[in-house]
């Protein structure tokens, strides 16, 4: 296990409580150390994750939960209820991982070509022991929670799917409050919060170029449609920064290029994918209409015509200013003010798909730090790189955080 030291808690942090959380997630750290290792280990991608799905029902066994699994994704809807009557509030962890290929050199690191580089592996452990701190004090528990197990986070499917399947219906009434944390880097043990828009809406995006293919020795007889692509490239680039607002941000980012088969044959077509990213609809709506514009015209000026595909993957995550003024109190009290931070204007520029939950439901989706001790800041690798690291020493912080914010909300009535 990591010796990363917890940061010494503040006289406010220290004042007693009916349940001490953070006590109880020290307590089973080591067994979910042991489970989020065993995940890392073992990574699946996309929304069918069967091998991750045995290993968390193998951890949630013998826990009064009531569980019902995803039809079509292995999504795991467990349901707490508490024994006095109360709301429903739910709580959630992402399952899926990357097709990256490891190269962190841990004794527990991938081999399989996939890795855990966005930290869900902490996410399901960290969920897991806050199941088993709040069954654990089900007795003084006023209502239910829903502990919802996500495969699909990082192709933007799992959470939507999960609601079509009745995921927040599960306890019978919605619920009133819905909480989700994401590890990143940063110092161990802090937590990052905001309120109003806290990740960015995604769009994926195609673009093909149809031109007329033909020798590679004679282009003139040809249409190429491989430079005119480029162009194409290079003008959203400039359309992005020149067109659009920088205060109302939208990044396009094309990480696919397709075209030809061989050396010597100018192909037909010539395709770029990638995802535009935006934190308002406005910003987003003028985004589209000038790339339908600009894109057919190039296009067009060179002899050739273009087919363009936005299909929108998940809108803004939006966290409710109520329950983030909520979880910034019940965090600061439980670990000291010290360890949390709140900066209202800061947006990621990455997406998330709780975004689909917060839609419905108010909600409080914030960060926590936790890059290793012993890695120098200037040169942590963000999520997604192969070389990422976090420290598992934090998981029983992470477990009583999410039974913490929940108590505490249900708490209210």
């Amino acid at each position: 296990m990591s010796q990363t030291t917890i940061p010494e808690t503040s006289q406010e942090a220290s004042d007693s409580s009916t349940i001490d959380f953070r006590a109880d997630g020290a307590a089973i750290l080591h067994e979910l150390v042991t489970l989020r290792r065993e995940l890392h280990a073992d990574p699946e991608i996309g929304t069918n994750l069967p091998r991750t799905q045995r290993r968390l029902l193998n951890a949630l066994e013998g826990l009064p939960l009531e569980i019902t699994l995803g039809e079509r994704l292995t999504s795991i809807v467990a349901v707490l209820r508490g024994e006095l009557p109360g709301p429903t509030v739910l709580l959630r962890g992402d399952m899926d991982g990357l097709p990256v290929t490891e190269k962190t050199g841990l004794p527990y690191r991938s081999e399989n070509g996939a890795m855990h580089a966005c930290g869900h592996d902490l996410h399901m452990a960290g969920l897991v022991g806050a199941a088993r701190l709040l069954s654990a004090h089900r007795s003084q528990i006023p209502g239910n929670v829903i502990f919802m197990f996500q495969p699909g986070e990082e192709v933007l499917l799992g959470a939507k799917m999960m609601i079509d399947e009745g995921l927040l219906t599960a306890a019978g009434d919605i619920p009133v409050a819905a909480y989700g944390l994401h590890v990143a880097p940063g110092p161990f043990g802090n937590f990052a919060l905001s309120a109003g828009t806290a990740t960015a809406g995604s769009t994926r995006i195609s673009i093909t170029i149809h031109g007329k293919g033909g020798h590679g020795s004679r282009p003139h007889e040809a249409v190429d449609p491989v430079p005119i692509l480029a162009e194409t490239i290079l003008a959203l680039q400039s359309l992005v920064t020149r067109q659009l607002d920088a205060q109302d941000p939208v990044v396009l980012t094309l990480t696919v290029l397709e075209a030809g088969t061989t050396g010597n044959v100018i192909p037909d077509t010539a395709t770029a994918r990638g995802t535009l990213r935006n934190l308002s609809d406005q910003a987003l709506t003028k985004a589209k209409d000038k790339i339908a514009r600009l894109v057919p015209a190039i296009a067009e000026a060179h002899g050739a015509s273009a087919e363009i595909e936005m299909t929108e993957g998940c809108p803004v995550l939006v966290n409710s200013t109520e329950l983030t003024d909520q979880s910034e109190s019940v965090l600061s009290t439980a670990f000291g003010a010290n360890r949390v931070t709140r900066k209202d204007t800061t947006s990621v520029m990455g997406s998330e798909d709780f975004s689909f939950v917060a839609q419905k439901v108010p909600a409080s989706f914030f960060r926590l730090l936790v890059s290793p001790a012993d890695l120098d800041p200037s040169e942590t690798n963000y999520n997604h790189s192969p070389l990422v690291r976090f420290d598992d020493a934090i998981l029983g912080d992470h477990a009583a955080a999410l039974a913490g914010l929940a108590l505490n909300r249900l708490q209210q009535g």
